[in-house]
């Protein structure tokens, strides 16, 4: 039987038709969303299935967005935000931050906001400084939001369908350049648990952690360091909160040797965490290498696209990376 590929635009746009088509409580909001159908094409037809009460588009205004998908949850909705650009959230993050994820914990569970926050991530389209960021660890240090990345088409439809049925916010960052990826993915409905670590390739010589559009990249890599006699394991941290350390340090136990990439800058980013983790833990007295920190450059991201380019690991700088750390360089 041949494998059904849909691309990771789709795949998003399925889930959120079919959580539409099976709970009537289910919205969503965001500019242009409905006739134009998304800046990035996601949200597509759903506009003409579902109607402007159920596609609602939004004046420009990320603080006001996510204020009404707050009120809205708290009264039994379940809204699904789409902010244009992940930067935006700048502008709401009272609401995410002090209202969403506290809610809550604020008035002894008596109340739940399942809210769900999708916001395009990361640099390589050239729309510079204010519109490239990753800024996933801006909202994994906040308790009370659930933060994911999905890597793939299947993982997109499924973290998303799981994070519907959360009864408190989830933050899905979705990286740009994966939109018109494509994979295979189940027409059916399917959950992907939030909170749990993917082992998505085997190795022996050096562990890679990743997330987001690094996965893809460090699978990318390991394909070429395999043919240069280096088999890479590759991690997929698709839920950064809660984050699942399991399969993470198992792999380090076994590999000895661990490189941790992100796109976001270097300082004080998501993969520091995991650094930590391990550092905290049993798995530290299996490595032979120090931990490895491939990530961005601490700059913002510049416009020119061989610069946009450089400021971010790429395909060759990680299999470079890898080639030193089990060299032991």
């Amino acid at each position: 039987m041949t494998e059904r590929i849909i691309t990771y635009a789709e795949a998003i746009r399925e889930a959120i038709g079919q959580a539409m088509e099976t709970d009537d409580n289910v919205f969503m909001l965001g500019e242009d969303i409905g006739i134009y159908g998304g800046a990035f094409g996601v949200s597509g037809d759903l506009y003409q299935r579902f109607g402007k009460e159920r596609i609602l588009d939004t004046p420009i205004s990320e603080l006001g967005i996510v204020g009404a998908a707050v009120g809205a949850a708290l009264v039994g909705m379940k809204p699904i935000v789409e902010i244009q650009f992940s930067d935006f959230t700048a502008q709401a993050m009272d609401q995410i931050v002090n209202q969403a994820a506290k809610i809550h914990f604020m008035l002894g569970g008596e109340l739940s906001v399942p809210m769900v926050l999708r916001a395009p991530s990361g640099s390589g389209t050239g729309a510079a400084a204010q519109h490239s960021q990753s800024l996933e660890t801006w909202f994994a240090h906040v308790p009370g939001l659930k933060v994911v990345m999905p890597s793939s088409p299947y993982e997109a439809k499924g973290l998303l369908l799981a994070a519907l049925d959360d009864p408190n916010p989830v933050i899905v960052l979705e990286h740009k350049l994966l939109y018109k990826t494509s994979g295979h993915v189940p027409e059916e409905q399917y959950r992907i648990p939030i909170g749990v670590s993917n082992k998505v390739r085997d190795g022996k010589a050096l562990t890679i952690v990743a997330s987001g559009v690094m996965v893809s990249r460090s699978l990318e890599a390991a394909e070429t360091l395999s043919g240069m006699g280096i088999e890479v394991e590759v991690i997929d941290v698709r839920s950064l909160s809660p984050l699942d350390m399991g399969p993470i340090n198992e792999s380090v136990k076994k590999t000895g040797k661990v490189m941790l990439v992100q796109e976001a800058p270097k300082h004080v980013g998501f993969m520091a965490e995991v650094a930590a983790r391990i550092a905290e833990g049993e798995a530290l007295y299996s490595l032979t290498e120090p931990v490895k920190r491939l990530c961005g450059m601490d700059v913002p991201i510049p416009y020119a696209p061989q610069l946009e380019k450089s400021v971010v690991p790429q395909l060759d700088d990680i299999v470079a990376a890898a080639v030193e750390v089990n060299r032991g360089i």
